[in-house]
């Protein structure tokens, strides 16, 4: 056997292990990381790039509707997707709440809604259909009853949410609706109304505005709650006129948001239309509809004018809160030749008794120098009870209270 030079040098008694080789990547794992983090932001940029979905990035909420009584771990599977929205969600009209939440239950038949804030995470389990709403939150929307009590059903049509108003025979929601006053005495002197605004959400201070304020005090309801329409039909039975409220993209949206349905500048025509829809089918009963916030929506003509449009074109009235000196609702209006009234001054602003006894008699002096004039206020404790002292004793100073479409119509006529 022949003995190379390094066995000879060898140690004794020792056998040279053999080396192994280490396969060697062609990139470390840093370098892999990289590389996937700039497909990543790659794929990113691209979407937000081409996406053409005018409403990416809203808030959107996924809801579940199940039978009442099923196990409710299914009715709560919805999840909030703050920043995606895919192609198919991106055609759909609202992204506050899923269409499934605006369907009517059939007769009979009732469904749970879980709804989630898209920005709190926080749950609303509704009950809408034939039985009472159950309502977890005041946020909640849950479907009225499908025609409220005293209502004529000629002034309404089926819509896909509900019942709207219609004109029919003649006849106008705002005229059949309008509260009875003292017209032609309110011809004659100046007259003052006032509007109790964001009725609907808490029965409690709804049923105190219903209940402590006298019947020409004009109460106007947002489409949220356990059950609008059930509130909006006992003030009715207690005389007092109602309009409800549209909410309206403000100035600081999303970060002050109105709620569910919101009109919104950035939506179609078709799509706000639709949403409008949703709001009319919450009640019944009103003479006419309100900005509920807005000051963005409500200062932009391509958004506003075909809401004043449909508006009229359904018999109703508009009422302008004030809150947005860019309004171009008083000429989108006038040119619908529809009835129309502006909040002249805003009561509770401070909610103190001194300053709102303060605001009411500057809405006193405003009605004598114009001869109408139109308060807004909520529906807060101390404003209920500086309002309702103050209309006691607003007789014998000379200045007639009348709801709300009284002084519309004065001012028109005027």
């Amino acid at each position: 056997m022949t003995e190379t030079a390094d066995d000879l040098s060898a140690p004794l008694g020792q056998d040279k292990p053999r080396r192994k080789r280490r396969l060697r990547l062609p990139f470390t794992a840093m370098q892999l990381l990289a590389v996937l983090l700039g497909l990543f932001l790659v794929t990113f940029a691209g979407f937000a790039i081409f996406n053409k979905d005018p409403l990416g990035g809203e808030p959107m909420t996924r809801i579940a509707i199940g039978e009442k009584g099923a196990d409710k771990a299914a009715a709560e599977k919805p999840a909030a997707d703050h920043g995606q929205n895919s192609k198919q969600d991106g055609k759909q009209d609202s992204k506050h709440d899923s269409q499934e939440a605006q369907k009517q239950a059939a007769p009979g038949e009732q469904k749970t809604v879980t709804m989630i804030d898209g920005s709190t995470g926080a749950r609303h389990d509704v009950v809408i259909g034939a039985g009472e709403a159950a309502d977890k939150g005041d946020a909640a929307a849950s479907a009225p009853p499908p025609v409220m009590a005293g209502i004529n059903p000629k002034l309404l049509e089926k819509s896909r949410y509900g019942m709207i108003p219609v004109v029919a025979d003649g006849l106008k929601p705002f005229n059949v609706y309008a509260a009875d006053a003292d017209r032609a005495k309110a011809a004659k002197m100046p007259v003052v109304a006032i509007v109790i605004g964001g009725l609907g959400v808490g029965a409690a201070k709804t049923t105190d505005a219903i209940m402590k304020l006298p019947p020409a005090v004009t109460l106007a309801f947002t489409p949220y709650g356990s059950d609008p329409g059930k509130l909006a039909e006992r003030a009715r039975a207690q005389r007092h006129e109602i309009f409800l409220q549209i909410p309206m993209e403000p100035y600081d949206f999303p970060d002050n948001d109105p709620g569910p349905q919101t009109l919104l500048t950035s939506l179609s025509a078709d799509q706000n239309m639709d949403r409008l829809y949703w709001h009319l089918s919450r009640m019944q009963g009103y003479a006419g509809i309100a900005n509920f916030m807005g000051t963005r929506f409500i200062a932009t003509e391509p958004a506003m004018q075909p809401i004043i449009r449909e508006a009229a074109k359904r018999g109703l009235g508009f009422f302008d809160d004030g809150s947005s000196p860019r309004s171009i609702a008083p000429q989108a209006a006038a040119n619908q030749t529809m009835p129309f009234g502006k909040g002249d001054i805003a009561i509770d602003v401070v909610p103190t008794p001194t300053e709102i006894d303060r605001a009411l008699n500057k809405l006193e002096s405003a009605a004598r120098e114009r001869g109408a004039a139109v308060g807004t206020a909520s529906a807060l404790p101390v404003s209920i009870e500086r309002i309702a002292a103050w209309t006691k004793t607003l007789g014998d100073r000379g200045i007639l209270l009348v709801p709300l479409t009284t002084a519309m119509l004065k001012s028109k006529s005027s």
